[in-house]
């Protein structure tokens, strides 16, 4: 019977598993791709861990590895060593294909530096980019190979609006691991989205009130009424913040009635070029699932490339002389 793995495909939850680990006591082996060569199905720098149960948090090629990784990783915290392994083109293990073709190196640690890996999580968790170290070499004499990958707090969304577009909005972006916020009128739309927020909902009683919206740059938001006189004290309060994407609801003729008001208001234009609308990679769709299922593609779009990339590499090495079978 296959081992247990649980895909999570964010560092911070991947590290959240850590944390207990380490508070626990726990023995655990760390788990970081530290080269790709061709297609791949996980980023460079993506992680994963191994508890000295056999239970794996984390992944690295989408199932076709997984399992063989598992067992090579409790091999390294029986042994107390850690391991380069390659998979793929070059690799020593013949009957492990990559379907994507390629090659991919991990890095298996048993005993990676806690106090790191805490300090990366608290800071993700705090919305704060966090880099981690890893010195893959599976010899010690050939020095302090090391790679420096930076991550980024999971992206969160905070979503305004009322009705089926907003509620299946939330039910999605909650289901695809985004971090969810709601802002709306009705108290029947909080209750329903209420299981898909980060924090409690909040109802909104004035379109004229003052907002307060915690966006950074990895943060989206979008507005989700039909009734559009509850947007621009919304949109004012999101272009106050760093947001990364901003989004509303609505026809090409509504935005550009939006953009008008806005700039009636004193928006600027760089400003109003930052309201992305219609949103959604599908247009004319009436379907609320799928008016969700665009805007959030939309949102993958904007963000996708940027949460986790290679800052340093100290002493560049060649991976294929590093492994060990």
């Amino acid at each position: 019977m296959a081992n247990p793995i649980t895909y999570q495909d964010h560092a911070v939850d991947v590290l959240a598993q850590v944390a207990a680990y380490v508070r626990s006591g726990q023995r655990f082996v760390l788990i970081t791709s530290v080269d790709i060569k061709g297609g791949s199905a996980r980023d460079l720098g993506s992680l994963a861990v191994v508890n000295d149960e056999g239970e794996m948090t984390g992944y690295m090629s989408n199932g076709c590895i997984d399992q063989d990784i598992l067992l090579q990783a409790l091999e390294c915290l029986q042994s107390g060593t850690a391991r380069m392994l390659r998979y793929g083109d070059g690799s020593p293990f013949h009957d492990l294909t990559l379907p994507c073709g390629g090659s991919l190196s991990i890095w298996i640690d048993p005993a990676p530096d806690t106090v790191a890996l805490m300090e990366a999580y608290t800071a993700l968790l705090a919305r704060t980019p966090a880099t981690l170290t890893f010195y893959p070499c599976s010899d010690p004499n050939q020095g302090t190979d090391a790679i420096t990958i930076a991550y980024q707090p999971k992206v969160a969304l905070t979503l305004a609006g009322r009705g089926a577009i907003f509620r299946a909005t939330a039910k999605v972006a909650h289901a695809i691991g985004l971090d969810v916020t709601g802002f709306s009128p009705d108290l029947h739309d909080l209750d329903a989205v209420l299981p898909y927020c980060l924090t409690p909902p909040t109802h909104v009683t004035s379109q004229q009130g003052a907002i307060n919206l915690d966006l950074d740059a990895t943060s989206g938001f979008l507005t989700l009424f039909h009734d559009h006189d509850w947007e621009p004290a919304f949109l004012v309060a999101a272009l106050g913040t760093t947001a990364g994407f901003i989004g509303a609801l609505g026809s090409t003729r509504t935005h550009a009635a939006r953009l008008s008001q806005l700039a009636n208001m004193g928006v600027c234009e760089q400003d109003l070029q930052r309201i992305t609308g219609p949103i959604g990679l599908v247009p004319s769709l009436r379907n609320a699932d799928l008016i969700a299922i665009s805007a959030l593609a939309e949102i993958a779009q904007a963000f996708a490339y940027d949460q986790q990339r290679v800052v340093d590499v100290q002493q560049p090495y060649e991976i294929a002389q590093l492994y060990s079978g």
